[in-house]
């Protein structure tokens, strides 16, 4: 397989001495991952729906109340690791 790169990303790579076969690689493997990550959410989740029904306009405000802590408090976290 052949792989084109623009020419001012190819010279970026040479420029820091990167080896774009394993960055092809390790990019190739995680986008593979994240799509079969969603396929799977997907199929659970219909399968939930299937099971206890569609969640409602209360079940979805508490699923962003929860959702807004969790980027809070993960926010915080790298706030003090990098301060």
């Amino acid at each position: 397989m052949q792989v084109y790169l623009p020419e001012a990303l190819y010279k970026s790579v040479k420029q820091h001495g990167l080896h774009a076969s394993e960055l092809l690689q390790v990019a190739v493997v995680a986008e593979v991952r994240r799509r079969e990550l969603l396929a799977n959410t997907d199929r659970y989740l219909k399968d939930l729906v299937k099971k206890v029904g569609e969640p409602t306009a209360a079940d979805r405000g508490k699923a962003r109340a929860v959702a807004a802590r969790i980027r809070q408090r993960a926010t915080a976290r790298t706030v003090r690791k990098v301060g």
